[in-house]
């Protein structure tokens, strides 16, 4: 994380470094958490003056804590983490209580998994700021958001490059698979390393120029070990509209759709199980073993 040191106008700011929290957030303090904090420049309740020569100082604000946890029945949803200048860890999960997507490619991906899975329960947690910037550790947030609220199939449409980061999703997406939860991550649009795709626990896919939903394909040389719909892809988008687009986030989809479809059959198969059935259940594999006549 960057340090900030100060020039030396004071004895107190001599040697002052603080950190600048880029890594966490490319907005400033999240203004939904925070709340004026008024002075009453030496007033009392009634108005009267009891300490004299005392302004209303310089402008600030607190941060609000609500310690009330007693909503239930309603999905949270992430909008992005924040810096939070009063709390231990710097992040702050910040949760909205109406859904919207604020690019489209969320809306594509749902799309793509009611398609096969129709009776899915979806949680969408957005892991941008609203300035469609995005950090690596927002992303592990969001990973950590799915592990602390017991999700079952978690899909991941993006990846990130910044090897230094390897270390931190390589913990958290092992921890998920020992929870017994599976992920499916894309890998990246250009033949890069990119974490978590890379990880054996969970799902890698990439995109190839079939239609059919239900058409995928195992690769025999991983790291990339399925193949599904991805190019020139009809999706739902913003308002209620349509486009066609290519990526290998809109493979990844089609491969979680299935599995919530196998998951939903058979609720006890843990990751290595499902990753199995997929991979018997692939097109280029039972052709295979048709030929072979197994």
């Amino acid at each position: 994380m960057p340090i900030k040191s100060y020039k030396p106008t004071s004895p107190g700011r001599r040697g002052m470094t603080v950190s600048t929290f880029e890594e966490i957030t490319q907005t400033t303090p999240e203004r939904s958490l925070l709340e004026p904090l008024k002075k009453r420049a030496g007033r009392n309740f009634r108005g009267k003056i009891t300490v004299r020569r005392r302004g209303g100082g310089h402008k600030r604000r607190y941060r609000v804590i609500d310690f009330k946890r007693d909503k239930f029945g309603v999905p949270a949803r992430v909008v992005s983490i924040e810096y939070d200048p009063n709390s231990e860890s710097m992040i702050q999960i910040v949760e909205e209580q109406k859904s919207e997507d604020i690019f489209g490619h969320g809306t594509a991906c749902a799309s793509i998994i009611h398609s096969l899975a129709p009776e899915a329960e979806l949680y969408s947690v957005r892991v941008i700021s609203q300035n469609l910037g995005a950090k690596a550790v927002q992303f592990a947030g969001g990973i950590r958001w799915a592990i602390d609220h017991g999700m079952h199939i978690v899909n991941m449409s993006l990846s990130t490059s910044r090897h230094e980061y390897y270390g931190l999703f390589h913990e958290l997406v092992d921890e998920a698979y020992f929870k017994h939860m599976l992920l499916v991550s894309a890998v990246n649009n250009i033949p890069v390393a990119s974490y978590p795709s890379l990880y054996s626990s969970v799902i890698s896919v990439a995109a190839h120029d079939g239609k059919d939903p239900f058409t995928y394909y195992y690769n025999p040389t991983p790291p990339v070990e399925f193949g599904a719909p991805g190019i020139d892809m009809k999706v739902a988008w913003l308002e209620k509209s349509y486009c066609v687009i290519t990526g290998n986030s809109f493979a990844a989809p089609h491969i979680t759709g299935l599995v919530a479809l196998i998951k939903g059959k058979h609720p006890d198969l843990i990751p290595f199980q499902i990753k199995t059935v997929l991979f018997a259940c692939a097109s280029n594999i039972r052709s295979q073993i048709k030929e072979s006549g197994i």
